[in-house]
């Protein structure tokens, strides 16, 4: 199954799920890839402001949604042990760039945290993180 067909097997990632759709992503990430996707479970959505989600699925947000969205997506795979112990900033979708951190046996993606890492999907690999990001 590719990134977006594992998304949607896991119940946990209903509301990136939803927020894809909304974004015409699903396509870009159901393609050829290889992705690294650095999922927000919903948890990681509940965490924002009441309303945000709802918000941001909206048509006229459509723009604002895509820059968070590719936030999240780089290209290529990447392991969680590329990241033990070292520091590297990686350029998204987006054109961002995202500080990955590997330090104590754990992985952080900016302030996020990887919770779950290395699942596999055949276009690439989805790390679940506790944070939602936000671009600059």
């Amino acid at each position: 199954m590719n990134i977006v067909e594992t998304a949607a097997g896991n119940p946990a990632f209903s509301t990136l799920v939803t927020a894809l759709t909304a974004a015409n992503l699903t396509s870009a990430l159901g393609g050829t890839g290889p992705f690294t996707v650095f999922a927000p479970s919903n948890d990681a959505f509940a965490k924002l402001p009441a309303g945000t989600v709802e918000d941001l699925v909206l048509p006229a947000n459509k723009d604002k949604l895509v820059a968070i969205l590719k936030l999240h997506v780089v290209s290529g795979t990447h392991m969680a042990s590329e990241f033990t112990d070292k520091t590297a900033d990686i350029a998204t979708l987006g054109g961002e760039k995202v500080t990955v951190t590997g330090k104590d046996g754990s992985v952080h993606v900016g302030a996020a945290k990887v919770s779950s890492a290395d699942v596999a999907a055949s276009n690439g690999v989805i790390h679940v993180i506790d944070t939602v990001l936000m671009p600059a």
